[in-house]
């Protein structure tokens, strides 16, 4: 793969003391990379970076090894998609789209079929001569996106473009996105601090945190195995046990583990809530007092799974994910054993 984006030791710093500092990244062509985050991580800094809507205080950035660091936005080959949707709400859906292409002096055959192609391609066909007031919120970002599509960028920015709509539209974009993107093969960097929405999109994700970067790696391997304790504790839900350890052994709450990582002294273990196992004890299993065990505080039913959560005494809640068939048996009170089917531990921060 070819690279279409490369940001080379990025470093932006506010007189607040918020911004980024040292950031490199590589796109390749057609990828789709999120940079994912809190509010006040770098993220969009990093973005509007690379659209050239801020100078760096170091650095460089280049699309398809050109560099582009000193070129103004409309001179960079990128487009940009914002939160809020700034279209003109005096001209008609067409004039909204066909602006840029009149400003490039395409002719107006050519504009008219692109714009239809590009009104197709986002689902929203015949749709010229309405105006932006007579649109739903998610057809009008739908339209930003159209325009943005329209000029060909060779890599598409989207500042958090969907956190304005409800849950369900969300969803739905995220889709639309996603078919878009395989259709045109382009190149996208995306901004989110939705979670579910990155790890839903991505090709890659790039997690940052106070202005540098913790991990870039695909959905599954963010997910599955987080580098760092601030990853684990920022991707999904995770249960957290203080460990310590012994030798060649990790040990926390009875349990016990190999120490694979070589770690020393106190440790934190890391449990998702859908590797966390639960048997009701008897009493005579509980006079045993072998392993965690605890008592069932709530049970909420999320859909097709529930979250059960288990006072396990002085390590805590522990959250389990357990199926819908498998709770029926489970009632608030009961004392259960929890069994963990895999475990990550980190150095205790």
């Amino acid at each position: 793969m070819s690279v279409q984006l490369a940001v080379r030791g990025l470093t932006k710093r506010y007189k607040t003391g918020e911004g980024v500092s040292g950031i490199d990244l590589e796109v390749n062509k057609g990828e789709l990379v999120t940079l994912l985050g809190p509010s006040g991580c770098g993220k969009t800094t990093v973005l509007r970076g690379i659209g050239g809507f801020l100078e760096p205080d170091a650095g460089e950035i280049l699309i398809e090894g050109k560099s582009v660091t000193k070129l103004p936005p409309e001179k960079r080959p990128t487009s940009m998609v914002f939160q809020s949707y700034n279209l003109w709400p005096h001209m008609s859906v067409f004039d909204n789209l066909a602006f840029g292409l009149k400003i490039r002096g395409m002719p107006k055959a050519d504009i008219r079929s692109a714009v239809s192609d590009a009104l197709r391609l986002v689902r929203l066909p015949g749709s010229e001569k309405k105006y932006p007031t007579q649109l739903s919120g998610g057809q009008q970002q739908r339209v930003a996106l159209a325009r943005s599509l329209l000029l060909k960028p060779a890599v598409l920015l989207l500042d958090e473009p969907f956190s304005a709509l409800d849950a369900k539209l969300r969803h739905e974009m995220r889709e639309e996105l996603r078919d878009i993107q395989t259709q045109t093969g382009l190149t996208m960097v995306f901004v989110t601090h939705d979670q579910e929405e990155a790890l839903s999109l991505s090709d890659r994700i790039v997690v940052m945190n106070h202005g540098h970067i913790e991990q870039i790696a695909e959905p599954q391997r963010i997910y599955n195995e987080p580098q760092t304790l601030y990853v684990a504790r920022f991707i999904g839900k995770m249960n957290f046990l203080e460990g310590v350890v012994d030798g060649e052994r990790i040990r926390a709450a009875g349990l016990e583990w190999p120490n694979a990582k070589r770690l020393a002294g106190k440790v934190k273990v890391a449990v998702r809530p859908e590797d966390v196992g639960l048997s009701v004890i008897s009493d005579h299993q509980e006079e045993q007092g072998l392993g965690l065990t605890g008592k069932i505080k709530q049970i909420m039913i999320l859909g097709h799974y529930a979250e059960v959560s288990v006072d396990a005494d002085e390590h805590g809640t522990i959250r389990a994910f357990q199926s819908k068939e498998a709770v029926q048996r489970l009632r608030a009170g009961d004392g259960v054993r929890l069994s963990f089917a895999s475990i990550i531990a980190y150095p205790n921060d």
